[in-house]
Formats: structure tokens, sequence, C-alpha cells
């Protein structure tokens, strides 16, 4: 189950990272997967909602679209969501994309690792044996224009650390995925903060590079 922000949903026209991990998963697991979650549209710039079918490829299956992701959405907001999510959809991993909204509009660093200790909370008492692979929050044009939003970004990744190493446990593995190498805004992204392909590629390949050598899932992202 894909997890996230503006940045995970996507907005009509995008192939979205979660396109281009489905692609990844395809081309390397020996069995069958499933991609799951309760939603599956993207956001919608025109009607200022999550009401588009419009992905850059149209043949991206239906069921594979699946997500927990929203425009404007956060640790704050999926933190009560994500229980419910996991035991209707039966998720045993979780990749999550969050934290910039969070620091952006609703909670400091502080307030959002609390966060993050009720979303892992959420996840484990509907699925004991889930496993996460988390992203810090990645270079974004505001970090660079707002100090104080940049020092917000850098303290949560800091706290962040430290939580997936106290919280993960053996039967329950927690991993920080590298923010990804090579990540520059004005490539990676199309308008600061949203991926461009480039960007959706390097968001799939640090997911899949991280599951891959802790887990053995899959094979190295190629692209």
């Amino acid at each position: 189950m894909c997890v996230g922000d503006s940045m995970t949903i996507g907005s009509a026209g995008d192939f979205t990272w979660r396109y281009r991990m489905w692609q990844h998963l395809n081309a390397v697991c020996p069995g069958p997967f499933r991609i799951v979650g309760p939603r599956h549209t993207l956001h919608d710039p025109a009607a200022g909602a999550p009401t588009s079918s419009a992905y850059g490829d149209p043949d991206f299956p239906q069921d594979a679209r699946r997500h927990l992701a929203g425009w404007g959405e956060g640790w704050l907001h999926m933190a009560p969501l994500i229980g419910d999510a996991v035991r209707a959809h039966a998720a045993d991993t979780l990749l999550v994309s969050l934290g910039l909204i969070d620091l952006g509009f609703y909670t400091n660093a502080e307030q959002t690792a609390e966060n993050v200790r009720h979303f892992v909370a959420g996840a484990r008492a509907a699925a004991p044996r889930i496993r996460a692979v988390l992203m810090p929050v990645i270079p974004n044009v505001r970090a660079v224009a707002d100090p104080d939003f940049g020092a917000q970004c850098a303290r949560f990744n800091e706290l962040l650390a430290k939580e997936v190493a106290d919280l993960s446990a053996p039967g329950s593995p927690l991993l920080l995925a590298s923010v990804p190498a090579g990540w520059e805004i004005d490539r990676a992204t199309y308008d600061g903060t949203h991926p461009s392909a480039l960007g959706e590629h390097l968001l799939a390949g640090a997911f899949a590079d991280a599951m891959h050598q802790a887990w053995g899932v899959g094979g190295p992202y190629a692209g």
C-alpha cells in the first residue's frame, strides 16, 4: 500500500511514482503481488478534488492504481485512517511518503514525529507483522526559500530516523528510505515540490532499493 500526500496521489496527467513502482515490480518479482488501498484516483486541479482517472498511461490497471494518498494530507490525517485501511485491504507492506504537508501547515517536527508513532501503532493494531518503508521529507523549494521551514524539515528527518530505529521490531520491521540520490529540485520536480517523470523514478527507486536490500523483495531499481 502506497501512503502519501500530493506527491503520491499525483495530479491529472501524471504517471506517479506508484505507477513506476508497479512497472518495476512487474519486471522483477518472480511471483504475484497486489497493490492495495481504499483509493484509486488522481487529484483534479480543476475540481480541487481527487476525482481524476486521467493517468499518464491509460493502460495502468485499475487494481494497480490503489493507494491511500491525498492532496494536502499528512501524517496527521493518515494516522487515524491507516488501521482501517490495512485491515480492510490486507496490506502487509507500506510505502510511506509524508511530512512536508504536516510541517508546512499543521504541526512542528516534534508533533509530526508523534503522529508517526500513532500511525505505526494503528497499522500494527490491524496487522501485527506489517512492515513499512518510510521516506524522509525530500528537498523542496519551500525549504530552500524559507530557512525556518527548512530547519523544521531537517529536524523532522532526524526525529524520523530515530523513530524508525526505536520502533522497528523483528516481526514488524521499519526501514528509513534514503533521500533519492540525484534529487535536484529543478530536474526532479515540475514546480519545486511535485515529482517530474525523473522524480517519479527516483522516488520509486528509493523505495524499491530499500525493500530489495533489506528484505530481498524484487531486485535493484532499473527505471
